[in-house]
């Protein structure tokens, strides 16, 4: 136990660091926020070890008159985990409106099958989609004739609104002992892309997302966008390519990978000590002319806001290139998509969906903790319920607005 709560709080430390400072913190408040993360995660992970759980205190309201009884929802997640315990705390609260859902493991897809499913109305919601990005699986067709995106409403402002950071990790010390700052550079130099090479085929690998994300999709026309004709993405699953990377960068070998926040990968990363977030050229980053003509490609674009991808890491966890520090993503939107007719059907779980926002650091703490588990479904539901009896003032503001709109 004492190395399970000495290793949850290292990883803490590192990931609700890293996350504090994406959203903009000071680095005294970075410190502060982290440490406290850290022992509040630690505490509580004594408490799941030590009690099952429990069941969080609704609000108090007669079962007759909650705007769901009698109704069902069938709530759907992600295949990735950082987003398991935001759909149970969200199936959760949906339960305490009076509905009858449907357990998020038992509808879990990748994008590309998850918003047909919701546009066909066989999956009512689901709390994982990350915008401008996901917004490509909105131009498919339905055998109706109408598009995804008709059958579809996007919750703005729901969940984490620009807690998405993403971009590219490296091996620290390779990077150092390289002089490596940016993938442009890399694809340039053939001394640098060649120990990149496993496999001899004349490219530079780094290890992107599964073929199913959309992520990897993004990755490909950036490449493509920016000219990086040595440079190359492996796909796989993303738990196996990971433990790769991880490997190699930890015994100090070329490798570089995607990755994104709130997870607790990036705790294992340790950016800043095995890895270093690695920048790409402003002129790199990809825009909306869509160079592969992907279906929805105009939506990769990560740089058709009021700024140009992601700046804000420091040099300690950030290699600064000649635009300093440029992750060349922008941070995400992760929001709540659901379907049209049943939202308009449903007004108080739409109240509930544009109120729910659980701290992004909170998210970022229960994804460490349930690495630190076998990641079943009980350890999910355990860690929601822990959640909301530790948030039952704040969750009871979701719930009363709910009831106000049903």
């Amino acid at each position: 136990m004492q190395t399970t709560k000495k290793w949850m709080r290292l990883a803490v430390l590192v990931l609700v660091a890293m996350v504090a400072a994406a959203c903009g913190s000071t680095a005294d408040d970075v410190v502060d926020t982290a440490t406290d993360a850290a022992d509040a995660a630690t505490d509580a992970a004594a408490e799941v070890v030590e009690d099952d759980g429990g069941d969080a205190e609704p609000t108090d309201t007669a079962d007759a008159a909650l705007p769901g009884a009698g109704k069902t929802a069938n709530l759907g997640r992600g295949n990735w985990s950082s987003g398991y315990v935001q759909a149970q705390i969200l199936h959760d609260l949906m339960e305490e409106l009076g509905y009858e859902v449907s357990s998020p493991d038992q509808l879990e897809f990748a994008p590309d099958l998850a918003y047909q499913t919701m546009a066909s109305g066989e999956m009512d919601f689901w709390a994982n989609s990350w915008y401008p990005g996901h917004l490509s699986w909105w131009e498919g067709d339905l055998p109706n004739g109408s598009q995804v995106g008709d059958n579809l409403t996007r919750i703005e402002g729901s969940l984490m609104p620009g807690g998405g950071l993403q971009g590219w990790l490296v091996t620290k010390s390779w990077a150092e002992e390289n002089g490596v700052t940016t993938l442009d550079q890399i694809n340039a130099d053939e001394a640098l892309w060649s120990q990149l090479d496993s496999d001899g085929n004349g490219k530079g690998e780094f290890y992107g997302c599964p073929e199913d994300w959309t992520c990897d999709d993004i990755m490909a026309s950036n490449i493509a966008f920016a000219g990086w004709d040595n440079l190359e993405q492996n796909q796989a699953g993303y738990d196996a390519m990971f433990a790769e990377f991880l490997t190699l960068a930890q015994n100090g070998e070329a490798a570089i990978m995607y990755t994104w926040t709130p997870t607790s990968y990036l705790a294992q990363a340790i950016p800043g000590e095995t890895t270093m977030w690695i920048s790409i050229e402003n002129a790199s980053v990809l825009d909306d002319s869509n160079p592969l003509g992907r279906e929805g490609g105009e939506s990769y674009c990560q740089r058709c806001g009021d700024s140009i991808g992601y700046q804000g890491l420091g040099p300690d966890t950030c290699l600064q290139g000649p635009d300093g520090c440029q992750v060349g993503w922008e941070a995400a939107d992760i929001e709540i998509t659901a379907n049209t007719v049943w939202l308009e059907d449903n007004p108080a779980a739409e109240a509930l969906f544009n109120e729910f926002k659980p701290p992004l650091i909170d998210l970022a703490i229960a994804g460490v903790e349930l690495n630190a588990t076998d990641g079943a479904q009980t350890d999910v539901e355990r860690i929601a319920a822990a959640w909301l009896a530790t948030n039952r003032d704040l969750a009871d503001t979701w719930i009363e607005a709910a009831l106000a709109a049903g």
